[in-house]
């Protein structure tokens, strides 16, 4: 269904412009293949379009490789145990709100929170259930956020959730929201 739409080679002979896209094409055994696909022009001695060239490459291993670096990325900057942004891309979140503040003024808030006795707890009940409960505190902030807000673990059992806020008391009224919500 390559050309079903806004087919490349058509338009190259239309225009005379290069062309090169990135597309699935159906393999002969039914599985898709995905290509990289460029065409050329071919100019007659007047400079008139005579033709085109369109060549096709395998680009399966191009997609491995963008794909292995979307999960090295992942590994950079999520924290493993909670799958939620770890200190290095806190810290990253960090600088580019404090640029966007200086630029224009952006204001926004930090919330700061650790779980309390975390340690005597992790101590009674074993490392694996409190490895649970790091889970379930961060799948509470993470899922009780507006989609522009940032929530990582800063370490251990400590978090830190960057909002961008209009008012102070939008922060504090946040900040005891998830309190109650990960009390419960």
């Amino acid at each position: 269904q390559l050309c079903s739409g806004s087919c490349p080679l058509a338009k190259t002979l239309q225009d005379g412009k290069n062309r090169e896209i990135n597309a699935f094409l159906q393999h002969a055994n039914g599985h898709r293949l995905p290509v990289s696909l460029r065409v050329s022009p071919i100019f007659d001695a007047n400079g008139s379009i005579t033709g085109a060239i369109e060549i096709f490459n395998d680009n399966t291993t191009r997609l491995a490789e963008l794909q292995k670096i979307s999960e090295l990325e992942k590994e950079i900057y999520l924290d493993p145990l909670t799958q939620i942004g770890n200190r290095r891309y806190i810290q990253q979140k960090l600088e580019t709100h404090l640029d966007e503040f200086n630029k224009n003024g952006s204001s926004f808030g930090i919330l700061i929170g650790d779980i309390d006795y975390f340690k005597k707890f992790n101590d009674s009940n074993g490392h694996a259930v409190g490895d649970q409960v790091l889970k379930i505190v961060a799948d509470t902030l993470s899922h009780n956020l507006r989609p522009y807000d940032f929530a990582g673990r800063w370490g251990g059992e400590e978090f830190l959730l960057i909002l961008p806020i209009n008012e102070p008391v939008d922060l504090a009224n946040t900040a005891n929201r998830l309190r109650l919500l990960v009390q419960q």
